[in-house]
């Protein structure tokens, strides 16, 4: 910091250098904090896609167990009727098969990062989740009530290794 006479006062200013060593610093720490914020935000769909999965994979299981008290003995057909509220069951053929209650509201697209998408216009079967700039492909299968995705594809094996694990 310098002394400057100005008038009949005298000033305390900084001088140049050590506002470009400020700016340096800030830059450097800029640097460093950035990458850590992107890793957090992938991590944390990560986490979120955890999650989800393992209320759809409880909620088949529960719907499963409920139509056996009734005598049914098969998996729900699809999980969702719709491609805008997605994991809310079979419910367009038949009303009494549900999963979650309040299902997931699908992404606009299969772009947007932590968001669900149907991936078969309505069918119920295909299912992609959007992470760390890759779509996971999720499948139901209703004859074993699997829902699962490929740990093997080159493409997004890692993440769904992630998430399912």
């Amino acid at each position: 910091m310098k002394n400057v006479l100005q008038g009949d006062s005298l000033h305390r200013a900084f001088t140049m250098i050590e506002l470009i060593f400020v700016i340096v610093i800030l830059g450097i720490l800029s640097a460093i904090a950035l990458p850590k914020f992107a890793s957090t935000k992938n991590m944390a769909d990560i986490s979120s896609a955890r999650a989800d999965v393992a209320a759809i994979r409880s909620s088949i299981l529960t719907e499963r167990q409920s139509q056996l008290i009734k005598g049914v003995n098969t998996y729900i057909g699809r999980l969702s009727s719709s491609t805008t509220l997605l994991f809310t069951g079979d419910t367009t053929p038949d009303p009494d098969r549900t999963l979650l209650t309040y299902g997931i509201v699908a992404g606009s697209s299969n772009t947007v990062a932590g968001k669900w998408t149907s991936a078969d216009n309505g069918a119920g079967l295909l299912y992609d989740f959007r992470a760390d700039s890759v779509s996971v492909r999720f499948t139901y299968a209703p004859t074993p009530g699997t829902f699962t995705c490929d740990r093997t594809n080159l493409t997004y094996g890692t993440i769904c290794k992630k998430i399912v694990d």
